[in-house]
């Protein structure tokens, strides 16, 4: 299957490039910057040059494809209008990536929240989620215009990425300032909880969406949770930086900022994901994100 990917030199899409690629597919990755070029050759990936504003290019991109991949911004409408347009009366497949921070709490870290979500009950989301859910909709919506669309919205991922970056978003931001600062810190209390998921798990259910994925699909990828707490615990006992501690929320956001702070780092985004493992028979191989800080992340 001759495959574009939007994001391909970043850490979840070059990972799906990397992984559809070992699996005999052709793949063609979206790319910004001339010097990752070659390395996507070396892996096999062909790199289209241009931006996510570059609407005529995303659409002849999507029209030459067997399947679409969106897999840079989850925030971005325009690009996803974009290869809608160019997918249009196609039944091509288009797999648009969310993530779950949409039904984050944003608790400071001080408390597990008891709320779970399932993909056929979703929350109302927040003021400043509502632009991505709104994305998201207008993808499931494609359905309706001849298009093979689904939702894969990631929780925490981790893992390193089979692509060019090695690192993810969430936990490699504990890992830099504690050997910056020599002390491990989580947001508030730590108590906060995310589902999470392996990105090798990742790119299995992307490619088993690709072949079974029925139209207008809405999928949590999730294989398990934890509390941040429990993962800095992880984290301290691999760095021998006993004990991880507590860190005050403004503290958090002027080291991160106020969306990794509040939402990535410092929110509840408990989910379950079914139709995966019901619809496509995805079943993940790693499902304990401590086992993995303590023995794999370092």
């Amino acid at each position: 299957m001759n495959i574009f990917i939007t994001g391909a030199g970043g850490f979840i899409g070059g990972s799906i490039a990397t992984g559809l690629q070992r699996a005999g597919h052709q793949i063609s990755g979206l790319v910004r910057h001339p010097e990752q070029a070659e390395e996507l050759r070396k892996l096999g990936i062909t790199p289209i040059f241009g931006t996510l504003d570059d609407r005529d290019l995303l659409i002849a991109q999507a029209q030459a494809a067997d399947a679409v991949i969106n897999a840079a911004s989850s925030d971005h409408r325009g690009a996803v209008e974009a290869l809608i347009d160019g997918l249009a009366g196609s039944g091509k497949v288009l797999l648009h990536t969310s993530g779950s921070s949409i039904v984050g709490d944003a608790c400071g870290g001080n408390a597990a929240s008891p709320d779970i979500y399932h993909e056929d009950n979703l929350p109302t989301p927040t003021a400043d989620k509502a632009a991505r859910v709104a994305i998201d909709d207008l993808v499931l919506a494609a359905a309706e215009r001849g298009i093979r669309s689904a939702v894969l919205c990631n929780t925490l991922i981790y893992g390193h990425g089979l692509g060019l970056p090695r690192d993810s978003v969430q936990l490699p931001r504990l890992l830099k300032q504690a050997r910056t600062s020599g002390v491990v810190r989580h947001v508030g209390r730590g108590l906060n909880i995310w589902s999470n998921v392996h990105i090798e798990d990742v790119v299995e259910l992307y490619r088993l969406a690709l072949e079974k994925t029925p139209a207008g699909t809405f999928y949590f990828v999730e294989s398990g949770e934890a509390s941040f707490r429990d993962m800095t615990t992880a984290l301290a006992k691999a760095l021998g930086q006993w004990p991880a501690q507590d860190w005050p929320l403004a503290e958090a956001e002027a080291e991160w900022g106020y969306e990794m702070a509040n939402y990535g780092l410092g929110s509840n985004s408990r989910v379950r994901g079914e139709r995966a493992r019901r619809l496509l028979g995805w079943s993940p191989r790693h499902t304990s994100v401590q086992q993995w800080i303590e023995n794999d992340m370092l």
